[in-house]
């Protein structure tokens, strides 16, 4: 122990969760003023940085692809969570809450964060190489959840306007928990070796040396599980805390109201926008596909099952399909995601295609 580290974490790592959990509290349900203001975005800003340290403190003790794994599902479970209270106290107004903030978060992930992997990557490494049985695989079920969740209920006939009928919400929610409950055991136990990064052929001293460190010891890794927790609790409710100054930007500007949402699920997201870009910049391109794809599959694969039960006793509608824009930019995901899986070996033109994708989606958010 030195005077940096208190039981093998830095002591910054230690401060920031409780420090940015202090400040959700104090700013929770208030109008925020710019002092405030000031203080939920480096509160935010921090406790990503700190939550992105964590999991890889954790990543290293569990190994992959089990690290990539919980941060995608801690991240995902707090985010349903947040989707169901919205929707309970939103109203008519919380419609389509669900579906904009899984469709944003498939798009976010698939080309935002998977082409700002692929970029800084391949401007570091110039080629790097993935698992191509993997990062396909996971393809496949991402391109079925969506298909099945997110462009049918635009087509179905039984309700009214792009919604699903009751029965049709249930099978719904059953085949994506199965979906994603099966990639969940392929991933962790009957093929987890298609999931482990490629080693790469030569590294330098640094990564040399961090390939080969001392894992954390158990205690320290179930220390930094829990301050993950509170740092990703932290990061929800500090987003979700800064919306309404969000909303009411978004209004001035003559904006649609669902670019809240996106931002929102960018700002959800940023953990694993770090982690995925931290992985690619030391040539484990494989764990940042672990990350973008992994938290898609978690988004739909929890969210469907999570708003089928909370329909129950949720008043007002719920519309799942997509507009016609959505769908298109979803097969143009689909087709260039298959071709950038296709060989195994990425460049920095197949990130800048995921990348001017995304920033269609963006800018068609904003500009529908």
């Amino acid at each position: 122990m030195t005077n940096s580290r208190v039981h093998g974490l830095p002591r910054w790592s230690l401060a920031v969760p409780p420090l940015a959990f202090v400040v959700l509290v104090l700013s929770w349900g208030r109008d925020l003023g710019a002092i405030l203001l000031i203080l939920v975005c480096a509160g935010l800003g921090a406790a990503v940085i700190a939550a992105v340290h964590h999991a890889e403190i954790v990543a290293h003790r569990v190994g992959e692809p089990f690290g990539t794994l919980i941060l995608a599902l801690a991240v995902t479970i707090i985010e349903v969570a947040l989707i169901v209270t919205l929707m309970a106290s939103g109203g008519d107004k919380a419609a389509s809450l669900a579906r904009d903030t899984v469709f944003a978060a498939v798009m976010i992930t698939c080309n935002g964060i998977l082409g700002i992997a692929l970029v800084v990557g391949s401007l570091k490494h110039h080629v790097q190489e993935f698992r191509v049985h993997a990062s396909s695989g996971a393809l496949a079920v991402m391109t079925a959840l969506v298909t099945l969740s997110l462009v049918l209920p635009t087509f179905t006939t039984s309700a009214s306007g792009p919604r699903f009928s009751g029965p049709q919400l249930a099978f719904a929610g059953v085949v994506s928990l199965v979906m994603y409950g099966v990639f969940v055991f392929v991933q962790t136990v009957r093929h987890r070796d298609y999931f482990l990064p490629v080693e790469p052929a030569s590294t330098n001293a640094d990564e040399e040396e961090e390939h080969h460190a001392a894992a954390p010891s158990g205690k320290v890794a179930l220390f930094s599980l829990g301050l993950l927790f509170v740092c990703l609790v932290a990061v929800v409710g500090l987003a979700k805390t800064v919306s309404p100054k969000l909303e009411s930007a978004v209004e001035s500007a003559g904006a649609p109201l669902a670019v809240v949402g996106v931002v929102i699920a960018l700002l959800v997201l940023l953990p694993e926008t770090v982690a995925a870009v931290r992985a690619a910049l030391r040539n484990r391109l494989q764990n940042s596909m672990n990350l973008a794809l992994g938290s898609a599959l978690a988004s739909i694969g929890l969210t469907i099952p999570a708003i089928g039960i909370a329909s129950i006793w949720l008043d007002g509608p719920l519309v799942l399909g997509l507009g016609a824009k959505e769908i298109v930019l979803f097969a143009l995901t689909v087709a260039v995601s298959t071709i950038t899986l296709a060989t195994g070996k990425a460049t920095l033109l197949q990130g800048a295609v995921h990348l001017m994708v995304f920033s269609a989606f963006l800018f068609l958010a904003v500009s529908p």
